[in-house]
């Protein structure tokens, strides 16, 4: 297994994040927002800073993080949950939104796109789930076509939020371009056991994973907090990757804030954490 961050959990000023990945050994660089900017809208000048930046560190980039589909099945634009700076998009946006991904996927050698599954409105029913399916099979043509695979993101505030439910997604739209980005933290704000309920039923798809932690205050409010001291079972998760031979990225996504400390200081936290559990 290969490490990495999502470098703005880290700074926005991109070549700082990567300066601070490179004390751990880290050299894979997983893009989100650079320099206060979402990567896919980032103009050509910011575009040369970034290739500059990784170049500079010897960085590859493992995965594109992008918004697509984080926006409403039914043409609404009010966003249910993080964008992370994305700008409000509606759902024509989005083939132009992957074209523009996959131009940056080429731009920066990498083979993955982050996509989610639509802000969730209320319960999943069998007709959203219809047209999830059926909203998914067009770009997934497009990204087979290119050359890239599209990631899936079990994400709490879309409809598919569990491994269960995104694993089933996958399995229905059955094409070799979608692919899972597992996140055992969302998963456990939907409601799920990410290991082993959640992990049982995306093991099969996933080619990507996010870490973050959370331990539980109450029956419905989670606190995001140092990964490895939370209420996620991360190591019975690594050792089932060990034991499978997982060869894929594990990307850290920080979340926690500790207290009176900055981003930086709060991902260094996580990140000791994640390398003390995957050693």
């Amino acid at each position: 297994m290969r490490l990495s961050v999502i470098t703005d959990e880290i700074a926005q000023d991109l070549s700082h994040a990567l300066a601070v990945m490179s004390e751990y050994g880290l050299k894979e660089a997983e893009l989100r927002n650079v320099y206060g900017k979402y990567i896919v809208d980032a103009d050509e000048d910011l575009l040369r800073r970034v290739e500059q930046d990784l170049a500079a560190g010897g960085f590859t980039v493992p995965c594109i993080d992008t918004p697509l589909y984080k926006c409403d099945l039914t043409g609404l634009a009010a966003a249910t949950g993080a964008t992370h700076n994305a700008q409000e998009r509606t759902l024509d946006d989005q083939i132009p939104l992957l074209e523009r991904s996959i131009a940056l996927c080429k731009r920066f050698n990498a083979p993955y796109i982050r996509i989610f599954a639509f802000w969730r409105r209320g319960p999943l029913t069998d007709e959203i789930e219809d047209r999830i399916a059926q909203e998914l099979v067009r770009p997934c043509q497009i990204a087979e076509a290119a050359g890239v695979t599209l990631l899936l993101e079990n994400e709490h505030a879309c409809y598919l939020g569990s491994g269960v439910e995104t694993a089933r997604m996958i399995a229905r739209v059955n094409s070799p371009a979608l692919k899972m980005l597992w996140d055992p933290g969302n998963a456990l704000h939907a409601g799920e056991l990410p290991f082993p309920t959640g992990w049982e039923a995306a093991r099969s798809y996933t080619e990507h994973i996010h870490i973050k932690d959370a331990r539980r205050l109450s029956e419905d409010k989670l606190a995001w907090t140092v990964v490895g001291e939370g209420d996620i079972d991360y190591k019975g998760q690594i050792a089932a990757l060990k034991a499978s031979n997982y060869s894929g990225v594990i990307a850290l996504e920080t979340h926690y804030k500790a207290p009176g400390g900055d981003s930086e200081t709060s991902s260094r936290a996580c990140l000791e954490g994640m390398i003390q559990l995957c050693r």
